[in-house]
Formats: C-alpha cells, structure tokens, sequence
C-alpha cells in the first residue's frame, strides 16, 4: 500500500464482493424465490440461502469500505465528500421516484 499520492482521490484495490455479491442475488435469490412461489421443497432453503448471502457479502463490502476509511486513512477529503454526494444523490432521486409514483397514483385516480 502506497500511501504516497499525487492525486486527491483513492483507487480501490480489485475486491471479490462485487462479482461474488452478483452471483448470490443472481442464481440463488430468484430461484429460490420461483421455487418458493411454486411451493417447491428446495424453495425455502435456496430462499433463505440467497437472503443470507446477499446480507453477508454486502457486509463484507462494505467493512472493506469502513476499514479503507477509517483504519487505513485513504478516504480523504475529497473522497468523503463525494461518498456525501452520492448517498444525497441517491436519497433524492429515490424520493423523486416515489413522488412520481404517488403523483402518476393520485393523478389517476381523481382524473385531474
């Protein structure tokens, strides 16, 4: 690890959570949920399965992010401030979302 940066931004180093993260809510979380949907016997336990390897492997993700920032120093602050940015991002176009939701809802409904 090269803490001797020319720059202010921090580039990850390559982390299996992605690709391992796609794969349990890729193949076990939907075929689970069909076959549970189908009262299948395997249903439940690829369901459950699927549920805990998502929860699991998105938090190993992202104690690999908390332990980059806070143990090993390299979110700075121009790192912080675009994590900032894009939760806020993230919170108001989901609240776009649902405000479009409920205006397209109620629209409908009172024929306006």
């Amino acid at each position: 690890m090269n803490l001797n940066r020319t720059h202010t931004f921090h580039i990850v180093d390559p982390s299996p959570w992605p690709f391992l993260l796609s794969l349990g809510a890729g193949i076990p979380l939907p075929v689970g949920a069909v076959l549970y949907m189908h009262r299948d016997l395997w249903g439940e336990p690829v369901l459950i399965l699927g549920l805990l390897m998502l929860i699991l492997l998105a938090g190993l993700w992202w104690f690999d992010v908390v332990t980059e920032g806070s143990f090993q120093g390299m979110h700075t602050l121009a790192v912080q401030r675009g994590l900032r940015l894009g939760i806020i991002l993230f919170i108001v176009s989901e609240v776009m979302f649902f405000v479009s939701f409920f205006w397209a809802f109620f629209s409908f409904k009172f024929g306006a």
